[in-house]
């Protein structure tokens, strides 16, 4: 049996998916053009701070949140017709989740380089 890595499975997903730089993430967050979608774990989130505005939708309940036929789906929370703009903390788990929402069928997705180290020292506001 031959299992993959996970840096494989990272460099395969950058391939079919769009990054975006933290400026780029800033105009479509500013001009309302988005949904920007922090999913670090909690305690990241406690630990180092977050994005004002931003959603947290933790990463293993990422898919079933977005899901309107799941049980967990979040009606209201996002406006499922803009760009889902995800971030984590290094842009890892990022492009892996941006992969999935992509093969669920959702066509506007997106991952920011460099997660939210990029992100502290972009103009976005760390609360």
């Amino acid at each position: 049996m031959t299992i993959k890595s996970s840096q494989t499975l990272v460099s395969e997903a950058l391939k079919e998916i769009k990054t975006i730089s933290t400026d780029e993430a800033h105009k479509m967050f500013n001009d309302k053009q988005c949904n920007l979608i922090d999913i670090r774990d909690i305690r990241e989130l406690q630990k180092e701070g977050q994005i004002e505005g931003a959603n947290h939708i933790p990463r293993g309940m990422l898919e079933f949140w977005l899901d309107p036929d799941s049980g967990y789906f979040k009606d209201g929370k996002l406006d499922l017709n803009k760009e889902m703009v995800l971030f984590c903390a290094g842009g890892l788990r990022s492009a892996l989740a941006a992969k999935s929402l992509k093969e669920m069928g959702f066509k506007k997705v997106s991952h920011i380089d460099g997660g939210f180290g990029a992100l502290r020292q972009s103009k976005f506001k760390i609360i």
